[in-house]
């Protein structure tokens, strides 16, 4: 079962707005069996969308549009989707009904005919009713294909997809079991890796896909499988883990399951045993404490941070001494460590980060070379500080050093 998504609009042609929309569509899409073949952004042109509808109907089953829908001239999608069906657009009683309803609050007398004629659909479609906004959602069959389209704004599009169009496709289709099973592994690179695990990914069989998903000092392994026979399809993949496991028992973290990353397992592990965090940052910037704090529950372990990126911030507010600062540099393990033991105490946490580094361009009050950085952990019974030199390309720095404070930090959590 194949699907394609198209989303219309020149302005994600010239970058001026991000697509959202076709990775959360892709997402939804493959939880259910269905493979996207290819995703496409077309601009508003009428001879465009028509070529991109009848390429994606030659080689897909599902077609998924997004955008266009407005109520302004150039806003043509729903016509170009009449025209391509040889049809014409007519009122829908029931838009209608939910525009004023949506207008409601507004004022209705300011309701004005563009809005109006949002209630005007092809005739061969299927209505999917967009309680969240004014432009409806359409579903259209066409030999065996079907063609869905959906408002671009991405929340109302998130809507349909979950509401209506995925249970829509599960009812029409038959659609395959697809299995990914993604596991985390930090600390080795993408060509280590592949040469330490190279047999055993000789020996995998075939229908069973590897891919490395690298990214700044961690890496994600993704097994994934299709089939009919949920049951087997699991138990093949379960086997396969079970040989790679111990080949990379000093690097792998845990499993990535929907949205769970390395910073998912520290807040799960800290707040199963009862644990703190602290932090205090130079380099990374509050990369760290955001990482935390962007998810819910993180008040359940996250005690508090301190940006001390200024030097004078570590002596004035952290209370490092002036005088390790001038003997060991701003940049250096023991003024990481010292950092991290002040932020534990000013918190009463049980665990800290500390982080201080050059990420820069330039050297800064230090004279280490820039991409040198050290990280600290401390608890209430040891600390201690690591250095990586993590090149010279700053944002590249910040990331990856995050990402080295998150694994040095979930080694010394799972030791206890």
């Amino acid at each position: 079962m194949l699907a394609e998504v198209i989303t219309i609009g020149d302005e994600l042609l010239i970058g001026q707005v991000i697509d959202t929309n076709s990775a959360f569509i892709a997402k939804a899409l493959n939880k259910i069996g269905v493979s996207v073949y290819q995703i496409t952004s077309i601009q508003d042109d009428k001879s465009h969308i028509l070529k991109a509808f009848q390429e994606a109907e030659s080689r897909v089953d599902i077609i998924i549009i997004t955008g266009g829908l407005g109520p302004t001239k150039d806003d043509i999608t729903k016509k170009t989707i009449a025209d391509y069906f040889n049809d014409t657009l007519v009122k829908d009683l029931s838009v209608l009904e939910n525009i004023k309803k949506l207008w409601k609050p507004y004022a209705i007398e300011s309701l004005l005919q563009t809005n109006l004629n949002q209630a005007y659909v092809p005739s061969q479609a299927t209505v999917l009713m967009n309680v969240l906004g004014t432009a409806p959602g359409m579903w259209i069959e066409k030999n065996d294909k079907v063609f869905i389209s959906l408002p671009g704004v991405p929340y109302e599009m998130k809507a349909l997809i979950e509401g209506q169009v995925i249970p829509k496709i599960k009812q029409k289709f038959r659609c395959p079991f697809i299995l990914h099973k993604t596991l985390l592994v930090f600390g080795l690179g993408e060509s280590a890796l592949a040469e330490r695990i190279e047999a055993w990914e000789d020996n995998l069989p075939k229908h069973i896909k590897l891919a490395y998903l690298p990214d700044l000092g961690r890496m994600r392994l993704r097994l994934s499988v299709k089939g009919f026979d949920e049951k087997k399809l699991k138990a093949e993949v379960q086997e396969q883990i079970e040989l790679l496991l111990p080949l990379i028992k000093e690097e792998f973290f845990g499993f990535e399951e929907g949205n769970t990353s390395i910073e998912g397992i520290i807040a799960e592990q800290l707040t199963k045993l009862g644990k703190t965090l602290a932090v205090a940052e130079s380099f990374t910037g509050g990369k760290i404490a955001e990482s935390f704090t962007k998810n819910a529950g993180a008040s359940a372990f996250f005690k508090g941070s301190v940006v001390s990126y200024a030097t004078q911030s570590k002596i004035e507010v952290l209370g490092v001494s002036e005088r390790l600062i001038n003997e060991k540099s701003v940049v250096s393990g023991q003024v990481a460590e010292a950092m991290a033991v002040r932020v534990l105490n000013l918190f009463n946490a049980d665990y800290a980060i500390a982080t201080t580094g050059n990420a820069g361009p330039s050297k800064g009050d230090s004279d280490e070379e820039v991409g040198s950085v050290f990280i600290a952990i401390a608890s209430k019974y040891k600390v201690f500080s690591e250095k990586f030199n993590l090149g010279n390309h700053r944002l590249k720095v910040i990331n990856k050093g995050a990402n080295k404070a998150f694994e040095l930090l979930l080694k010394e959590i799972l030791k206890n």
